[in-house]
């Protein structure tokens, strides 16, 4: 059963040809920012792999990446093909090589499919990392003497600053964790001593949080200690007041960021992959009806499949299983010659073993007939 047939009349594939070769380019350039993007979108995921708890998204910018520079090679032909196209003499030298062609361009562009499904699925998994990341950046913030977490201070108060966020969920979470390191404490101070014999971990907590939370639009100087007190600060009221630090929390604004970087690009593309995929064989089912006719401007039929859609995949799958098993057979002879010139190699040592085997056997049948 043929599937979405159409009428081509000569102009009409003309045009097919044309607006293909337009579209193939386009998709040329599409392959090339899903790449690029794909790249940026791995280093931006690497500089901060330190408030990240694990790698697994990496996975989104590797199929990018994959698919972009799959799409530019594709599409490339697609061009060639569609000049051709204009020609009967030469399009006939594409007709062994289209199938093959379309199940790689299919192929790759299910691959761009799952690079944009996962950029949505992958959400929860990204916001995780980042509630776990965020708390340990944390909680070694103060650690800057500490080998393998010495910018760890650095890479915090960049990205609050950059973000404009404070905190793991929001700003409160700095009174939960130490982030004045030690070394920068005055344990001769009654209000340290008090603040730590106060804690049953013996840490050093405070209701404040570092300068890198400031937000610089505020008319007012920075308050970023005794937050919550508020006889410590003139005209102020914690829970009216609007405060003068960054409240939204880092988890938030890397999410927010994240997946709008995942889902700005990869649909657009994958939707000028499908109209490109679509269009080429249309174009490839209506030439090929003009193959060894007389009169090549005649009316044909263009379709996207020829037959049901399990049937067409079984049908594709069949050279490649072929080629697969034609492999396996070739490996198996190769084996076995192997094997034979080696068993080759080792007949004149079984040669010799059994020219030994024969001589003892004489040997003993003379001292035999001696003692008899």
């Amino acid at each position: 059963m043929v599937w979405a047939k159409m009428k081509f009349p000569f102009e009409k594939r003309v045009k097919l040809a044309q607006g293909l070769w337009l579209l193939s380019w386009l998709a040329i350039v599409g392959g090339a920012l899903n790449f690029c993007f794909g790249c940026f979108l791995k280093t931006e995921i690497r500089r901060r792999t330190e408030v990240m708890d694990n790698s697994n998204i990496h996975i989104v910018p590797n199929t990018l990446i994959v698919s972009g520079l799959a799409a530019i090679g594709i599409n490339y032909f697609a061009g060639q093909i569609c000049q051709d196209a204009l020609d009967v003499g030469r399009f006939p030298r594409w007709k062994t090589f289209l199938k093959p062609y379309c199940c790689c361009a299919i192929i790759f562009t299910s691959l761009t499919l799952i690079g944009v499904i996962l950029s949505f699925t992958m959400r929860s998994s990204l916001e995780g990392s980042l509630q776990v990341g965020l708390r340990n950046a944390l909680r070694f913030y103060k650690d800057t003497d500490t080998p393998g977490r010495c910018f760890q201070k650095q890479t915090i108060d960049h990205l609050q600053m950059e973000f404009r966020c404070c905190g793991n969920n929001d700003y409160r979470d700095w009174f939960e964790v130490q982030w004045i390191s030690n070394r920068y404490l005055d344990f001769s101070s009654k209000e340290v001593k008090d603040r730590i014999k106060s804690n049953v971990d013996g840490r050093y907590l405070l209701d404040g949080v570092p300068f890198s939370c400031c937000n610089p639009s505020s008319a007012r100087p920075c308050i970023q200690y005794k937050l919550t007190n508020n006889s410590a600060h003139y005209n102020y009221e914690h829970q009216t007041e609007e405060l003068n630090i960054f409240v939204r929390g880092c988890r938030e604004a890397l999410l927010s960021y994240y997946t709008a970087l995942m889902n700005s690009i990869g649909a657009g593309v994958l939707l000028l992959f499908l109209v490109v995929l679509a269009s080429l064989r249309y174009l490839q089912t209506s030439m090929e009806a003009v193959i060894g006719q007389e009169n090549t401007e005649i009316e044909t039929e263009g379709y996207l499949l020829e037959k049901n859609v399990s049937e067409t995949i079984v049908e594709y799958l069949n050279p490649v299983m072929k080629l697969l098993l034609l492999n396996q057979v070739q490996d198996g002879l190769v084996k076995k010659s192997v094997r034979m010139s080696i068993n080759y190699r080792q007949l004149p040592q079984v040669k010799d073993h059994f020219k030994i085997s024969s001589c003892c056997v004489f040997l003993i049948c003379d001292n035999e007939k001696q003692t008899a």
